[in-house]
């Protein structure tokens, strides 16, 4: 009877874990971290210029490789979480790390010796002082900035995955769980940049920078004691080895064995026989795109993983080369989005930014698109998805990928409405004969919210839609690692937008070359952007439909098929 009972509770133990209790902790840890980080983002180059007197183009580099280095090592973070440590594990262990990284921020801003001598309202005399921090000043600058960056990027790869694994997509009550934990994720990640764009941009403009960072370090700490307090509840992944590693294999087997003649049988091919698989092993189906690398799992007297791979890890392999292209097509999106973060901070600098006797500093001009995305993704989860499961039958409601092609849609509409509202500014400040003055425009700086706000609905569908595209796709071994794929659409993005404004500078003979935005052609360089982002979106749909979901086979040996083809 003791042993009855004992196997009887086990599985109600078991179901105990998971959830949506455990996914609060997720929650917490989401939005704590995020309004560190995000009021950083937005801000850091007063930082720069003012505290650590660098110029102003060396602070916008120092910013935008800070910016880009936090969203491209998430793979590092990614692989690290899949290969040796579980996702909670991974948290709790870049969390420290950022923690670091901020408390040596901190103690850098308290401490007037650790910085260069201010330049601002320094006597002419003593101008020669006035130099940028170099040495151990930069030294310590650098190993704060970039503990931070890390820090988070392992919190970017693992956390999301770490939710998800909460929700069984396998059951029918959890899978439409599992679509709503990435909306609500999205909604923390909101509500805690709304908390730092406003708040902490005010601390660090009113209260100093010292006071500002103390705050960010309380913030990742708590967000750290957060998911802490859930370890009990978790649903934990077992590392299943290194994805990149059993990637390398399946290209370097196919390789040797490229003289062998592929079999239409599946049977026939290389697989682990059910006695030796572990419990929570997944069995891919085979799919007939890319059947070179098929040779991978064939070879009747190879021997080694180097010469002989699973039909499943070929699969694993597939689904990888079919994800690229997804998430090349989403780049010019963050491109997009660069923009916005640049060049419209620059609009709201020429336009009255008072709002009811309140003066919005320019940094906190985000919180247009985050209040916006605050009210939509509610909405979204609690009546859109409902709505449409009813029809289309989808736990989602609509799938990953046309989530993600509504937002590339949304993206060429916001920056064509850019380009109108920009051709509005200037028709202002010519009407009122304020071209070359440095006065602000008789035009509210809420006409920005328009194009703020499309693009906000857009990074609600295309975000989530990538992560959860990319966590529902790959296999179980490589989850953390494809989540961290999903972010470096941003860091690409911030990077090629550099790029784009040279080239369009050149070859348009210099539409934003001069200082003064009256007198560039901004409008037009919006609308470029939206005509590039229609062409983007038709390679998209040309990628979406060429792509194939996956399919599972249970113990049984019946397969469970995610989709055929998606129809965008």
């Amino acid at each position: 009877m003791g042993i009855c009972r004992d196997m009887c509770m086990q599985p109600r133990m078991q179901r105990r874990l998971g959830g949506k209790r455990a996914a609060l902790f997720v929650y917490a840890m989401e939005g704590l971290e995020n309004m560190a980080f995000v009021a950083n983002a937005v801000s850091l180059i007063t930082y720069f210029l003012g505290d650590m007197n660098f110029s102003l183009t060396k602070s916008a580099t120092t910013l935008t490789n800070f910016m880009g280095t936090a969203f491209l090592l998430p793979l590092v973070g990614g692989l690290i979480c899949d290969t040796y440590l579980s996702r909670f594990k991974t948290c709790v262990l870049f969390a420290c790390m950022e923690l670091l990284g901020y408390g040596i921020l901190t103690v850098q801003a308290r401490f007037q010796q650790l910085r260069p001598i201010p330049c601002k309202d320094i006597a002419p005399i003593h101008m020669s002082q006035c130099k940028p921090a170099a040495g151990s000043q930069a030294a310590i600058l650098y190993t704060g900035l970039y503990l931070v960056a890390l820090g988070t990027s392992g919190i970017k790869a693992a956390l999301p995955a770490l939710g998800a694994d909460q929700f069984d997509d396998k059951d029918p009550k959890e899978a439409s769980q599992l679509s709503s934990f990435f909306n609500w994720f999205l909604f923390s990640l909101t509500t805690g940049a709304i908390v730092g764009v406003t708040v902490i941009v005010w601390i660090s403009t009113n209260q100093g920078w010292s006071w500002s960072f103390t705050v960010c370090t309380i913030a990742v700490l708590f967000s750290i004691l957060s998911i802490c307090m859930g370890k009990s509840l978790y649903r934990n992944n077992t590392p299943k080895g290194s994805p990149l590693i059993r990637i390398i294999q399946v290209f370097v087997a196919a390789f040797k064995n490229r003289k062998l003649q592929i079999p239409e049988n599946e049977d026939e091919m290389h697989e682990i026989h059910e006695k030796e698989r572990g419990e929570n092993y997944e069995l891919l189906k085979r799919t007939d795109q890319f059947r070179f690398l098929d040779r991978a799992a064939i070879g009747q007297n190879s021997t080694g993983s180097w010469n002989l791979c699973t039909l499943t890890q070929v699969e694993e392999t597939k689904i990888l080369v079919r994800m690229l292209p997804i998430i090349l097509s989403t780049i010019f999106m963050n491109t997009c989005l660069a923009q916005l973060q640049t060049f419209s901070i620059q609009q709201s600098t020429t336009m009255n930014t008072n709002i009811l006797g309140f003066k919005m500093p320019g940094p906190s001009l985000p919180i247009i698109p985050l209040l916006f995305m605050f009210v939509l993704i509610p909405l979204y989860d609690r009546f859109f998805v409902p709505f449409i499961r009813r029809f289309t039958g989808i736990p989602t409601g609509i799938r990953h990928l046309q989530r993600i092609g509504i937002g590339l849609v949304l993206s060429a509409v916001s920056m064509l409405i850019a380009g109108f509202i920009e051709t509005r500014r200037k028709s202002v400040a010519i009407e009122h004969n304020m071209v070359d003055s440095n006065e602000p425009l008789p035009m509210t700086v809420f006409w920005l919210g328009f194009q703020y706000a499309i693009f906000g609905a857009a990074d609600m569908f295309t975000l989530i839609g990538l992560l959860e595209f990319f966590y529902a796709e790959s296999s179980a071994g490589m989850k953390s690692l494809s989540t961290a794929i999903s972010w470096c659409s941003v860091a690409f993005g911030y990077f090629t937008s550099t790029v784009v404004v040279e080239v369009v500078n050149k070859v348009s003979g210099g539409w934003l070359e001069s200082n003064n935005l009256n007198r560039d052609k901004l409008n037009y360089f919006y609308w470029l952007l939206s005509v590039i982002s229609v062409v983007n979106f038709g390679f998209y749909l040309f990628c979406a439909s060429w792509y194939r979901y996956k399919t599972v086979e249970d113990k049984q040996g019946d397969s469970k098929d995610e989709a055929d083809i998606v129809k965008v």
